[in-house]
């Protein structure tokens, strides 16, 4: 779905609005994140936790959904592109610490917004990379919708290898990558 798209629900857009011009948002611009930047996939994810909120609430489950959409827009407000980075140990990569670097400058840039809530599910959206399972509801539904979003890259398995940093050649990746492809599409529901 495209920003256009998304920023047409007028209850989304105004939950989240004061973020999108910030000029740290607008920065994620610049960052790649796949095949598209940090920003629009941020964005998807936030739409993506927003709709699940709104299933819930239909089935009468509580779900805090304005904390949630937030967490979802926020949860990967690292510093630098992770491609930019110099190599690093296994433990130090960017799947790793980027959680809890997106929280320190979510506390920085919107402390406004922060709570509990919101905090732990960026910190713990990249569970189980991650080992510490989400606290909270609203933070196991942005740990899926950036898994949701993110599994999208199985689309193009030719390009995996580069979006997780290997240098493993494309042939021998392809089909077992294809594979994986429709087992998650089937499991999370992907397009």
């Amino acid at each position: 779905m495209s920003e256009t798209e998304i920023l047409k629900d007028q209850e989304f857009y105004e939950m989240i609005q004061d973020i999108l011009v910030h000029p740290e948002m607008q920065k994620r611009r610049t960052f790649l994140h796949h095949d598209d930047s940090v920003y629009d996939h941020c964005l998807r994810v936030a739409y993506i936790v927003y709709q699940m909120c709104n299933t819930l609430t239909k089935y009468h489950i509580e779900v805090r959904t304005k904390d949630a959409v937030i967490a979802g827009l926020l949860h990967d407000l690292y510093s630098t592109p992770w491609r930019d980075q110099p190599k690093k140990p296994l433990f130090e990569k960017h799947g790793f610490i980027h959680a809890q670097e997106a929280c320190h400058n979510a506390e920085v840039y919107f402390k406004q917004y922060m709570n509990p809530i919101v905090a732990d599910a960026i910190t713990r959206h990249m569970f189980p990379l991650n080992v510490t399972p989400p606290k909270y509801l609203e933070s196991w539904l942005v740990t899926l919708a950036d898994k949701k979003d993110s599994f999208s890259i199985f689309k193009n398995p030719a390009k995996l290898p580069t979006y997780v940093g290997f240098n493993v050649p494309v042939r021998k990746l392809t089909l077992r990558t294809k594979k994986m492809y429709y087992l998650f599409k089937n499991y999370y529901l992907l397009p």
